[in-house]
């Protein structure tokens, strides 16, 4: 038996909570519906954990609303022991990113919120409460209040509270992420313990993550979500014991193997590329440089996970430089390993102006938001617009923090590119005066 395996289940266990064909969509500002899930089917059961895997996107954090019944689908349904959902899902309950804790509450008073909104008595909550507490690490920190708790103690907070609800589906979304590395760690090496003990009061757990090595970690099966919609890509079993040693050549197996799922295109039929369906990756030009050099410093080749553990980061945090040089035609990504492309290796040996010249052609020919904004700029009455203007077309499909972000990515890129520039004092971009826009279609 491969470690990895292609698969539609991983445990005989019941099902606890069935997704069937749900997509969601969301409505927009002046715009189409905003399709964030599409036909997703899966089940989560008894005796596994569950990792929903994908970039930025994929819809992951909606899905994962969607099985607690916080967020309705627009098709399909979700199921909880075969009963149909209509309203929030009695048999799971969610840790957040953020602790969410409400700080004139002590600790137990925070535990106890979930049992007081259930309508418990005072004396049942008070035990249940305690008994969480105990099990989660948090003795003697009862009465505390959240401001004098660290990140991590917060967060195991956040952990007992939900517990202590008895789910029969314990579901997180990124509950590590906002934790530093070493506390993330003890926290993941403490939840796989009590996942394995008698006392561990829920069956099955669902863990959004955007980290390979976190899924490969903790989970039974991995489900690999596309973007823009999200759709499942794959779903594959790990087959390691626990405790799981990262240095083993199985775990790499898998890391390698995850990672060209994330990474590969979607099998369906993309649509025209636009800002809203292919926002640029959260990357610099800095950062892309930084990456093609070393690439061209190893023969324009290397495996990933390597370049990531030499620099002593994991394999997710370089891959938003890799989505952004991959969407520039910088590298190609072929499994694990990534190679540079003939404009990458040309981009890595050329002067600063050429190097500008060529970097501004491939983000007119590539870079749908970029290519608005030129677009724009070229037929405004002064080679000016204010910016507000686009974000207001981004707002057609991102939250006002992603529609700032990307606007601002964008105009990285068009300031290196000369491409156009951003005045801060009049909140105007400036069509810049690259000789590229003179001479290059843009489409």
């Amino acid at each position: 038996m491969t470690l990895v395996q292609m698969t539609t289940a991983v445990s005989t266990g019941r099902t606890i909570v069935s997704v069937e064909g749900v997509s969601k969509e969301f409505a927009v500002r002046g715009g189409e519906p905003l399709r964030v899930l599409d036909n997703i089917n899966l089940q989560l059961r008894e005796g596994e954990i569950v990792a929903l895997l994908g970039k930025s996107g994929s819809g992951k954090s909606t899905l994962l609303r969607t099985i607690a019944g916080l967020i309705p689908p627009s098709d399909g349904i979700v199921r909880y022991r075969d009963e149909p959902l209509t309203g929030s899902n009695p048999g799971t309950a969610v840790v957040f990113q953020s602790f969410a804790l409400l700080p004139w509450l002590t600790v137990q008073e925070n535990v106890e919120l979930g049992l007081r909104a259930r309508g418990l008595d005072p004396d049942v909550r008070r035990r249940r409460a305690e008994r969480v507490i105990d099990l989660i690490g948090l003795d003697g920190f009862a009465n505390a209040y959240p401001k004098e708790l660290s990140g991590g103690m917060r967060q195991r907070v956040g952990f007992a509270r939900a517990l202590v609800l008895e789910p029969e589906a314990l579901l997180m979304d990124e509950p590590f992420s906002a934790l530093d590395v070493l506390t993330a760690e003890n926290l993941r090496t403490e939840l796989t313990s009590l996942w394995g003990s008698e006392d561990f009061p829920t069956r099955s757990i669902c863990l959004v993550t955007h980290n390979i090595e976190e899924a490969v970690l903790l989970a039974d099966r991995v489900v690999v979500l596309g973007a823009n919609p999200g759709r499942i890509k794959a779903e594959l079993t790990i087959g390691l014991p626990r405790p799981r040693d990262r240095r083993s050549a199985g775990f790499q197996a898998l890391v390698d193997q995850i990672y060209a799922e994330l990474t590969g295109a979607d099998p369906a039929v993309q649509p025209e590329a636009t800002p809203l369906n292919r926002p640029l990756p959260p990357a610099s030009v800095g950062g892309m440089a930084g990456l093609v050099e070393l690439l061209a410093a190893r023969g324009g080749k290397a495996d990933l996970p390597v370049v990531a553990a030499e620099l002593t980061f994991e394999v997710d945090d370089l891959m938003p430089l890799v989505d952004a040089a991959a969407l520039l035609g910088l590298l190609e990504v072929a499994d694990a390993d990534v190679y540079l492309t003939a404009e990458g290796l040309r981009w890595a040996s050329a002067d600063i102006p050429t190097s500008k010249e060529l970097f501004a052609r491939l983000a007119l020919r590539h870079a749908p938001l970029v290519r608005v904004i030129c677009r724009a700029l070229r037929r405004s009455r002064n080679g000016r617009l204010r910016d507000s203007f686009f974000r207001d077309l981004l707002s057609g499909g991102f939250s006002d923090a992603e529609a700032n972000r990307q606007l601002a990515i964008a105009v990285d890129w068009g300031r290196y590119g000369e491409l156009f520039d951003h005045d801060a004092v009049d909140s105007e971009l400036v069509l810049g005066d690259s000789l590229v826009l003179g001479d290059t279609k843009e489409g």
